[in-house]
């Protein structure tokens, strides 16, 4: 893959959901879909409320719209392009329904943690059994390692917790403005880099397609956002990165470029811990980002440090794997 090629991925990518955007979002915006804002989070966040959201709809449909015309045009249409088309599509639809619940059915807790879990594992067992039809490798490998263990078939039992949790870890990280919009794009790039050392084409494409759709997606989503990602946007992304990261077969680098969703993932489970525990709060609120408002950081420190965080633990690994 070259390099003109992955700058036309991003560049098309990036100006088709920009258009995207300001054709949807005056579109949400009448259709009254308005994000709530919980009375218990940083008051600051208050009069965010009535932001549309359900955005993840702009940068979803450039995606499926860019992917197999740029991947059919270079020749890199694949199964995997498919799978990974499958799962951020399926993820994307449970956190519609999600987000369609809360907003416009006005049912504050929307789906319940069991119907976004069973709906999860049965995407993942289709993407499973779909690559099955291929040559697809049940191996996983220690990163800088070369420790590899054969899982076999009970590798679906993996995949299914490595979707639905990094899944539900990006959408944790999703509740300041450009947080998450930021990371993803760092993070698809680097996996980007990575595929195209390895010779995956079709899942380089792909990345970069995404990051540039993130890119995009940041020009309404930074502070003050215009429009939210909501769970349908933030579920999708967690787990089509989830399953680059299997394709590749470097499922535990995921573990440092995704630190930031991994940080704030562990921060929610100290807290409820702790607190069912000792009935104290080791954090002032979780997730994290929340605990550095709280403390006394701007919302836009808060990103910009984050994003700093995903930025370092993307260049170290891929600086390591490609060199």
């Amino acid at each position: 893959m070259t390099l003109v090629t992955t700058i036309t991925a991003i560049a098309v990518t990036f100006g088709l959901t920009a258009v995207l955007g300001y054709a949807i979002i005056p579109l949400l915006r009448r259709m009254k879909f308005g994000q709530s804002i919980r009375e218990e989070g940083p008051q600051a966040h208050m009069k965010k409320a009535g932001t549309p959201t359900m955005g993840g709809l702009i940068f979803l449909v450039a995606i499926l719209i860019a992917t197999p015309i740029l991947s059919y045009i270079n020749g890199v249409l694949t199964t995997q392009t498919i799978v990974l088309l499958l799962v951020l599509v399926g993820f994307g639809i449970i956190g519609f329904i999600d987000d369609f619940i809360i907003v416009v059915m006005k049912r504050n807790l929307g789906l319940t943690s069991l119907q976004k879990l069973i709906g999860q594992i049965i995407i993942a067992i289709f993407a499973f059994f779909l690559l099955k039809l291929g040559p697809f490798d049940t191996v996983i490998s220690i990163p800088f390692t070369g420790f590899e263990i054969d899982m076999g078939i009970f590798y679906v039992v993996f995949l299914i917790f490595w979707l639905v949790g990094f899944s539900n870890a990006v959408n944790l990280t999703d509740g300041l403005d450009g947080l998450v919009s930021g990371t993803s794009s760092i993070a698809f790039s680097a996996f980007g880099i990575l595929a195209v050392s390895y010779n995956q084409q079709d899942i380089a494409m792909f990345s970069f397609v995404v990051s540039g759709a993130m890119l995009g997606f940041l020009l309404f989503n930074m502070k003050p956002a215009r429009v939210f990602m909501g769970d349908t946007g933030s579920l999708a992304l967690g787990g089509a990165l989830a399953m680059i990261s299997m394709l590749i077969k470097q499922e535990f680098l995921l573990l440092i470029i995704g630190i930031v969703y991994v940080i704030e993932t562990l921060s929610v489970i100290i807290q409820v811990i702790s607190f069912k525990t000792t009935g104290k709060r080791v954090f002032k609120m979780s997730p994290i980002h929340h605990h550095f408002e709280l403390s006394g950081w701007s919302e836009w420190k808060v990103v910009l440090v984050f994003w700093g965080i995903a930025l370092l633990a993307a260049i170290v690994p891929v600086l390591m794997e490609v060199m």
